[in-house]
């Protein structure tokens, strides 16, 4: 497994995941998205695509760069096309992305063209943009995991030749796995020398998978978006990604902390509702109810917590309704300087089950220790502990 800390995370929220259908984010929005992405410490902000028809990238490039302010690097997508790279160009973004397909059915039946000619547009279209003064050159494969992969790993040595900075391998329409990832990074690496970054669509559920897949391989890019907005189920989601870099992996360039407020800010912007379970930024993920599950929180929370939810501005949360049990009754009111005989803990879980069915609702520590001293268990005035 290759050393996690040394990945770098593109978001592409403001080119992938505006390409959503009914996405539309404002500029005033596309600004404070920068500045939560800037504040969250991404590497490089994807800002859309490169065509004379968004004729707002210019201004847009320029007011990203006064806040970031070299937190992070700036970068266009673009098609493999003249017009296209001379107006990115003039925007002079830090980095441009050139993508072309590297799939039979991209190349044949989407664009009426062979494997020359991708090759052949491919090193013309680099060399268009060194001539431009372009900084650094990504090249993007698209459907390259449904490509050929001997030629996969042609028009990678091809873009390195040619004088590309970086290659980007996407699983286009989302149906590669972990292991079919971790081949095709390896793959790529065997004959060419370029960082490898992954681009990866979530049609199937796999795509933060698959990313981190491919940084275990040995590429050293991600493309994420925030909620992973993007085409049809979307891409690898940023806060899953930054998330288990940071809280797992121990990864200090990032500030989870600051995944909440993004994700409300995109969830607004974009329309989308975040879940309630939703992975490290849902509002209930750190609260519980299951006894046997309580229970062990309240002995070591590490039981069945992946990580201190402190370290992303959150507390647990412990309710106690149907599923509750003795164990989590007794260290909850315990800590709360009040033990119960096992007797009294059977009663007490009894009544809380009886009560908070007919009612659908479950109790938080202090209404627990509230209905204990209605009960005539304990006399208790004390705060909530958990």
């Amino acid at each position: 497994m290759h050393n996690l800390l040394h990945a770098g995370i593109i978001d592409s929220t403001l080119r992938e995941g505006a390409q959503a259908p009914g996405i539309e984010f404002s500029d005033v929005e596309k600004i404070q998205i920068i500045q939560h992405l800037s504040d969250l410490g991404v590497d490089e902000i994807e800002l859309g695509i490169a065509a004379p028809c968004f004729t707002g990238l210019p201004s847009l490039i320029m007011d990203a760069r006064t806040i970031a302010n070299k937190k992070s690097r700036l970068s266009l997508w673009s098609r493999c096309r003249k017009e296209d790279i001379e107006f990115a160009s003039k925007c002079a973004p830090d980095v441009l992305s050139l993508s072309i397909p590297v799939s039979d059915i991209h190349i044949h039946d989407k664009l009426g063209r062979d494997r020359q000619w991708v090759l052949d547009t491919l090193i013309k279209s680099i060399d268009d943009a060194r001539q431009k003064g372009v900084p650094y050159i990504s090249v993007g494969l698209e459907d390259a995991s449904r490509g050929d992969k001997d030629f996969v790993a042609r028009v990678a040595s091809e873009a390195e030749s040619a004088g590309a900075s970086r290659l980007r391998l996407a699983d286009t329409v989302g149906i590669a796995t972990p292991g079919m990832t971790t081949i095709l990074v390896q793959h790529a690496r065997k004959h060419c020398s370029l960082p490898i970054g992954i681009h990866a669509h979530n049609d199937f559920g796999m795509a933060t998978a698959n990313t981190m897949a491919a940084l275990e391989a040995g590429a050293v890019w991600a493309d994420a978006t925030v909620l992973g907005l993007g085409e049809r189920a979307g891409n690898c989601r940023l806060e899953e990604l930054v998330g288990y870099l940071c809280l797992i992996h121990s990864h200090d360039r990032y500030r989870p902390e600051k995944l909440a407020g993004l994700c409300k800010l995109i969830s607004r912007a974009a329309g989308q509702p975040v879940a309630r379970n939703h992975p490290v930024v849902g509002e209930e993920i750190f609260t519980c109810e299951t006894g046997l599950h309580v229970h062990g929180l309240t002995v070591n929370p590490a039981t069945y917590e992946p990580y201190d939810p402190q370290k992303i501005g959150r507390s647990r949360t412990i309710r106690f309704g149907g599923k509750t049990g003795k164990g989590a009754v007794r260290n909850v009111l315990a800590s709360m300087n009040c033990k119960l005989t096992e007797h009294e803990a059977g009663k007490l879980v009894s009544r809380v089950r009886h009560m908070t069915g007919m009612r659908k609702i479950a109790l938080n520590s202090q209404e627990l220790a509230n209905l204990a001293r209605q009960e005539g268990f304990v006399s208790l005035s004390l705060g909530e502990h958990y």
